[in-house]
């Protein structure tokens, strides 16, 4: 069982800056503070790291519990209003080739696609709504879950193995994002990444985090079917090595990098031994 994870913001959909204006929106009614969204970065982090930070820009402390409870609750309240915004202002666009793509990983049964995403779970579904694409998602990975981008994904992976029956193991995990933090949240957690060039991220920040897998958008569904492992490699090699490269993909990454994938993956199997370790001493 594959289970392949999407992030929204610049992967499935572009809501036209409807969250950025929602936060901006809850944080002035609350500090008077206009536009907190344009002094930090948004993208790749979790909504509530990004509601935190966004507080401290308009009132120049740390939200409190109830402070960042009544701010999440304006955000979600005004995010409606905002996205239908977008839409009438034909700025809310679906990625190109998405809705194939997801159809396309609909008719089978040996993959599960679920959401893994900063977004709180109700901003999600407010997001997806315009597009008629959360159809095909059974479950997720919600910025309500953690602060932490690998640690959403890890408990969309849990909710898809209570949903399939059985255990799933890392290599089975494919997520697909954006920005570089969802590279590192994938690779942090052990699971495969793929990025779209096409979204929100800084180009040269993906390319730093090595994702196996780069395009632009899904308008070409190959290479993304040849990485999940859905269609084999019309030149019939074997994944894993420069010297037997899956062609258009560790072909690319060799000649941006000089790295084998497969050195990449054994550096992170022991980056994350050494975590394990250090985190059982103390």
């Amino acid at each position: 069982m594959k289970i392949i994870l999407f992030d929204i913001d610049g992967t499935l959909v572009k809501a036209g800056g409807a969250g950025a204006r929602a936060l901006d929106f809850a944080v002035e009614t609350m500090t008077g503070h206009k536009k907190a969204c344009d002094s930090i970065q948004l993208q790749g982090a979790t909504d509530k790291t990004n509601f935190v930070n966004a507080f401290a820009a308009g009132a120049g402390r740390k939200p409190t519990k109830r402070e960042l409870d009544t701010l999440t609750r304006k955000y979600v309240d005004r995010l409606p209003h905002e996205v239908l915004r977008s839409v009438k202002a034909k700025k809310y666009l679906k990625v190109k080739g998405v809705e194939k793509f997801l159809d396309r990983l609909a008719g089978r049964k040996d993959v599960l696609v679920g959401l893994g995403t900063g977004n709180l779970k109700d901003g999600a579904f407010i997001k997806l709504e315009p597009s008629g694409l959360m159809k095909h998602f059974a479950f997720g990975g919600y910025g309500c879950d953690s602060h932490h981008r690998s640690e959403v994904l890890q408990k969309a992976v849990q909710r898809a193995a209570r949903i399939a029956r059985t255990s799933i193991k890392d290599g089975e995990v494919f997520v697909i994002g954006d920005t570089h933090r969802d590279v590192e949240a994938a690779k942090e957690a052990g699971y495969h990444s793929g990025v779209v060039l096409d979204g929100f991220g800084d180009r040269a920040l993906i390319m730093r985090s090595n994702p196996e897998l780069l395009a632009r958008d899904f308008s070409n569904m190959k290479p993304w079917l040849i990485w999940l492992g859905l269609e084999k490699d019309p030149r019939g090699v074997r994944r894993g090595t420069y010297i037997c490269p899956d062609s258009p993909i560790e072909h690319a990454h060799y000649g941006r990098t000089g790295l084998d994938l497969r050195d990449i993956e054994l550096g992170m199997r022991k980056l994350r031994e050494a975590k394990r370790k250090a985190a059982g001493k103390k």
